[in-house]
């Protein structure tokens, strides 16, 4: 009888790819990088094992969504006092902080507990062309 063979996690080569958002639709592209993330484009994923790359994003001002989104759609955050509870709509949050546009889209495809937030740290956003990850050769990704 053979064994299933299961990753461990530190067998397991990560490669860095990068990403250029201009243009791109947010819903897709976010889907797109949490199945990187997760390492479901690889053929020895193994569901609980971290066996996902890393995902440079750059330009991630230039986001686009379809519809009446970018006034529609709002994120939400509290602070934990009494009034606290802030709302900024899409238009606005890009405006201000692109990178937590891209960043929140994806966190939500990722699983909610312990392994989502060590995956999320995979994830490098940056609104403008500049990265500071030039050391690790990210390939593009298609």
């Amino acid at each position: 009888m053979q064994k299933t063979y299961i990753p461990k996690a530190e067998d397991v080569a990560r490669d860095w790819y990068i990403i250029d958002a201009d243009g791109q639709n947010l819903g897709r592209l976010a889907s797109k990088i949490a199945t990187v993330i997760l390492g479901k484009h690889k053929p020895n994923y193994t569901p609980g094992v971290n066996t996902g790359d890393y995902v440079i994003v750059i330009n991630a001002e230039r986001i686009t969504v379809t519809g009446s989104k970018l006034d529609d759609k709002y994120y939400y955050r509290h602070s934990g006092y009494p009034g606290g509870f802030k709302q900024i709509s899409l238009r606005d949050q890009l405006a201000k902080h692109p990178r937590r546009v891209v960043e929140s889209a994806v966190k939500g495809m990722l699983p909610h507990n312990r392994f989502g937030r060590k995956l999320i740290k995979k994830l490098k956003v940056y609104a403008g062309q500049n990265h500071p990850h030039e050391a690790q050769q990210p390939k593009p990704l298609e």
